[in-house]
């Protein structure tokens, strides 16, 4: 059973919502022999994980506070 809040944050949503756009052109790249989407592809994913850290450093992520 997940903990409650595990994953539910901005930073979360955001980072993996453009990883996962950054996955699909990639693979569409391989799949198609389209080197400027390998480009694009990496490029998003880049900008994914920034997204991410920046915005929970931003404060839109979540706390890591101990339960126990």
């Amino acid at each position: 059973m997940s903990e409650s809040g595990h994953g539910h944050s901005t930073a979360a949503w955001t980072g993996v919502t453009v990883l996962m756009v950054a996955a699909l052109v990639l693979g569409l790249g391989v799949l198609l022999n389209l080197p400027w989407a390998l480009w694009v592809g990496s490029a998003l994913a880049v900008v994914g994980a920034l997204a991410w850290y920046g915005l929970h450093a931003a404060g839109y992520g979540e706390e890591w506070e101990s339960k126990h």
